[in-house]
């Protein structure tokens, strides 16, 4: 097999066979303290792809920062094929601050392709951009739900293009929708550029969650596998998911105390009791019920809402009580699931 080729990233060249830790420098705290987004480039000996993982977009979402820990200690990517690039926290700012945004109350998953010359946002965006994306053939960006709120572990994709379908359905999580790219987001950016990125969409923020965590992993390791960047496993526990036909959130139709009587992961059927809004005191009480058959993918966690807030995202599928059979035997395998090398 062909030898690998060195890569350059922030002006720090990597030569095949080599692992190196690079620090990006980003735009300085107000303390003159300087800031950079840590980086890690696994550079293998032999020919292979260019792959992008990374976290923490979102500076509160933290399972994926876990996972890229737990990645880096695996023994496989000794002798990977190709060229691993590895971002752990790319919104250093929010990561600091235990915020999703930036201090200038951007998103940056908003902000893409960025500019040298623009807000905080926009110059972090064109570094990631210009450093990691550009050099890369495919990639993984890792997040959670929002503060209060937690998702099944899912990948979010566009699936009209084969070869991300391809990766998707490697991932190995029970769950696929077919998502709409955003403007300004990393998945939309990467698109024009013709590359295949799959987002990991699982858990809570400010939260680790320990299945997420493994089965992010193992998914990360199953990609690796699918693009040749790691051997087939002999004997893989395969997953065959199941594509979301649409999604839609199910909102309060009133303020008060919100107690949900459905969990994540479990199925509903069309009027079926999801929860309970009152007030304080029980003198009103509103049922919650289910707009469709369907999946619940996403939950709001807090036990307080107002009138038109999100509480339950769900998933319409052709085969409900498949879906529900392969989401209880994913929890099941990934509560005590030593991942494989």
């Amino acid at each position: 097999m062909a030898a690998n080729k060195s890569i350059e990233i922030g002006g720090t060249t990597v030569t095949p066979g080599t692992r190196v830790n690079i620090d990006l420098p980003v735009a300085d705290l107000y303390t003159s303290t300087s800031l950079s987004m840590p980086v890690q480039v696994i550079c293998g000996r032999k020919a292979g792809p260019v792959l992008f993982v990374s976290a923490a977009i979102h500076g509160d979402e933290l399972n994926g920062v876990e996972i890229i820990r737990r990645l880096l200690k695996r023994k496989a990517l000794r002798s990977i094929r190709g060229t691993l690039l590895v971002v752990p926290i790319v919104n250093v700012h929010g990561f600091l601050n235990q915020s999703r945004y930036l201090p200038d109350r951007r998103d940056l998953n908003r902000s893409f392709p960025g500019s040298s010359k623009g807000s905080i946002a926009s110059r972090l965006a064109h570094l990631f951009i210009k450093q990691i994306v550009s050099k890369a053939d495919y990639g993984i960006d890792l997040h959670t739900g929002a503060i209060n709120r937690s998702n099944l572990p899912q990948i979010r994709a566009n699936l009209d293009e084969p070869e991300t379908l391809e990766i998707a359905k490697a991932f190995g999580v029970p769950v696929i929708i077919n998502s709409d790219i955003r403007d300004g987001s990393l998945r939309g950016c990467a698109a024009d550029r013709g590359m295949p990125v799959l987002i990991y969409e699982a858990g809570e923020a400010l939260r680790f969650d320990e299945v997420s965590i493994r089965a992010g992993l193992r998914g990360v390791l199953n990609v690796m596998r699918q693009i040749g960047m790691l051997p087939r496993l002999k004997n893989p526990k395969l997953v065959k998911p199941v594509i979301a036909r649409s999604t839609s959130w199910v909102r309060a139709p009133d303020s008060g105390i919100f107690s949900a009587k459905i969990a994540l992961g479990k199925s509903v059927k069309k009027g079926q009791h999801l929860a309970l809004i009152s007030d304080p005191l029980g003198d009103e009480e509103e049922h919650v019920l289910a707009p469709f058959d369907g999946i619940v993918i996403g939950q709001n966690n807090l036990p307080l809402a107002h009138e038109g807030d999100a509480l339950f995202n769900l998933g319409s599928f052709e085969s409900i009580p498949r879906v529900t059979n392969l989401v209880e035997d994913f929890a099941a395998t990934h509560d005590d699931d030593p991942t494989p090398t």
